[in-house]
């Protein structure tokens, strides 16, 4: 069989589109306005959006280091979930008593992501069909029932699969049942919204600059001072004064320094393959819109695109010493062979010899994720109130960075609502140690996943112990 990794590009698939707009110019200048908002990303584009629309006379200024949607942002699966709280057992687990409201919240988001997607006419092949969770070993069989009769006690409509169920869904020998749910996910292009959020937001008058970096964050008393740096050397220095300040900084490293302890870079890869043939696409024998990922500590997560392409991810999540995110780290041979192997594991109806020639991914790469011990996002205020941070959404922030913008508009304008009384707003989650027991926290967390994914899920005594404090590494 041909190397089917042969050629792949580095650039992620979302991002290697002819439609892709034009950089935008950095900052030429000191600038004071009313609201400066840090990262483009998700969330700094749905802050900048949603405070444009609830105060159109509000002066806003969008600061990127990069290119809008060049990290986390343009690198996911295009995975959209409605969960805030990274699954209902990692919520019940944490905040049983707000579960309703959490739950109602991230559906309310998901649903105002669609309404805000037709409301500006953004193509991005939004497509809410829900997803499917299966088993591909016998122990996970269990965990989808608990997950199952969990959400029923919250209203769920998912449904228990059998094998056979399972697989008239997608055609994979692998599959042993599964847990449907047809709302709660949908699938999107991400980068696609992130063009589609920036031009909205720039028809209701925000300023966006790209290749700004922001250094420093300090009290100017009345304002927020921040100092940026621009240009190809980052050589020019300019000022930004703002009467409030939201960053949206995601893994990297967050101007206000006191954040940094709490999030990790996770480094999680992609494939994609090339777009099927009609015969390719009939082996596969899964035409829907909805998600699929199966229920292993170390999980895999897949969906189609509209080309009749297959986004395949995750399983060997990375954590390097030092936190380091140095583009070298955005591919890495071994995993993407992993990756290739699972993946015909799984479709072996796509490999060479039972598919004219076999599928070949184009595209291999891989982003960082912002993880926190807590696998949900959370928030921090300075600056005496003037200024709001939002980041550690572990992987689901396509999704809750709608909601993560909201709350931190919440805080910066004084505003009590039932999002910022939440527990899960209000408290912060446990830092990670310092080099070098963070490393090998990790990397000991890793291997014993790998080890009860491989011992029928039982959990050895180092999992345990995490998960009675509260604590632990989700890939």
């Amino acid at each position: 069989m041909t190397d089917p990794l042969a050629g792949a590009s580095s650039v992620p698939l979302w991002l290697d589109d002819p439609d892709r707009p034009d950089l935008r110019p950095d900052l030429d200048g000191d600038l004071t306005v009313d609201l400066a908002v840090v990262g483009g990303g998700f969330t700094g584009l749905w802050t900048a959006l949603l405070a444009a629309e609830a105060n159109p006379g509000r002066s806003i200024a969008l600061l990127e280091a990069g290119t809008l949607g060049w990290a986390a942002s343009g690198r996911n699966g295009g995975f959209c979930s409605a969960s805030l709280t990274h699954g209902l057992p990692n919520g019940l687990e944490r905040w049983p008593e707000e579960m309703p409201a959490l739950l109602r919240l991230g559906d309310q988001t998901l649903d105002d992501i669609e309404a805000a997607i037709n409301r500006y006419g953004i193509d991005c092949d939004f497509r809410y069909e829900g997803d499917l969770i299966v088993a591909v070993a016998d122990w996970q069989l269990e965990g989808l029932q608990e997950v199952h009769e969990a959400g029923l006690g919250f209203g769920a409509k998912s449904e228990i699969l059998d094998a056979e169920q399972t697989r008239a869904l997608a055609n994979s020998p692998t599959y042993l049942g599964g847990l449907r749910d047809r709302r709660g996910t949908a699938v999107l292009n991400p980068a696609r919204l992130v063009w589609g959020l920036a031009a909205a937001a720039e028809r209701l008058g925000v300023s966006i600059y790209e290749g700004t970096k922001v250094m420093r964050v300090r009290d100017g008393g009345g304002q927020v001072r921040l100092d940026a740096r621009t240009g190809g050397d980052a050589t020019r220095t300019f000022t930004v004064r703002a009467s409030r300040v939201v960053l949206g900084t995601n893994v990297f490293p967050s101007p206000l320094r006191r954040l940094r302890p709490f999030t990790v870079p996770v480094w999680d890869h992609v494939l994609a393959t090339e777009p099927l043939t009609d015969r390719q696409w009939d082996d596969l024998g899964w035409s829907g819109g909805y998600g699929i990922s199966d229920a292993g500590n170390q999980f895999h997560y897949y969906r189609t695109t509209r080309d009749r392409r297959i986004i395949w991810g995750g399983y060997d999540a990375l954590y390097y010493y030092g936190s380091d995110l140095s583009p070298r780290r955005a591919r890495r041979e071994a995993t993407e062979r992993v990756l290739a192997d699972h993946f015909f594991a799984t479709f072996p109806q796509l490999a060479g010899s039972n598919s004219a020639g076999g599928v070949r991914f184009s595209h291999a790469w891989a982003g960082a994720i912002d993880t926190s011990t807590r696998f949900t996002p959370f928030w921090a205020r300075g600056m005496r109130g003037k200024l709001a941070a939002v980041q550690g959404y572990t992987g689901l922030g396509v999704g809750a960075s709608r909601f993560g913008a909201q709350v931190a508009l919440d805080l910066v304008d004084g505003v009590e609502t039932e999002r910022t009384q939440l527990a899960m707003v209000r408290r912060q989650p446990v830092p990670f140690p310092p080099e070098p027991f963070r490393w090998a926290g990790i990397t000991l967390t890793r291997r014993s996943l790998a080890r009860a994914d491989a011992n029928q899920g039982r959990r050895d005594l180092w999992l345990r112990t995490l998960d009675r404090l509260g604590l632990g590494f989700d890939s």
